[in-house]
């Protein structure tokens, strides 16, 4: 499952990422904010994906839209098991997939276009972990540490 966030910065392209799940077939669910509501808080909706994310961090994914994709990024990575990548490009969504096994993605509602959304979008959801030693053993030194550290 997909799971979707965005605060009033990345309310609209949230709207649009929509529709390109819908379009490609991806199941998601939207987690809000479901209005345009200008004095909402990214860390809301970033707790509500990332908790979801969490519940099968191998399976699920998210998607978080703010206006840098900083603060949802920062406040996302605070739930136990995920691994989310603030995004500008399309070769940091390939080895944000590649190299960090990252289950949620932060797109900057201020600083992309929708074409350049779309592109990063699309090569995230299609690149795979790469389950090299080196990568396999970098995740789990983070796995290992979150484990230590939340108990």
């Amino acid at each position: 499952m997909i799971y979707l966030g965005a605060d009033h910065g990345g309310f609209q392209l949230k709207e649009k990422v929509k529709e390109w799940l819908s379009e490609w077939g991806l199941e998601f669910k939207d987690m809000g904010n479901r209005l345009y509501e200008e004095g909402d808080n990214y860390p809301d909706f970033a707790f509500a994906v990332a908790s979801k994310v969490s519940e099968d961090e191998e399976k699920n994914r998210g998607i978080l839209i703010c206006r840098s994709a900083v603060g949802m990024v920062i406040a996302a990575n605070k739930v136990k098991g995920v691994r989310a990548a603030a995004v500008y490009d399309g070769k940091m969504a390939e080895k944000s997939r590649q190299h960090n096994n990252s289950n949620v993605i932060g797109l900057s509602g201020d600083n992309l276009t929708e074409t350049d959304a779309k592109k990063i979008l699309k090569t995230w959801l299609d690149t795979p972990f790469s389950d090299e030693d080196r990568h396999r053993l970098r995740v789990g030194q983070i796995e290992e540490f979150e484990k230590q550290t939340t108990g």
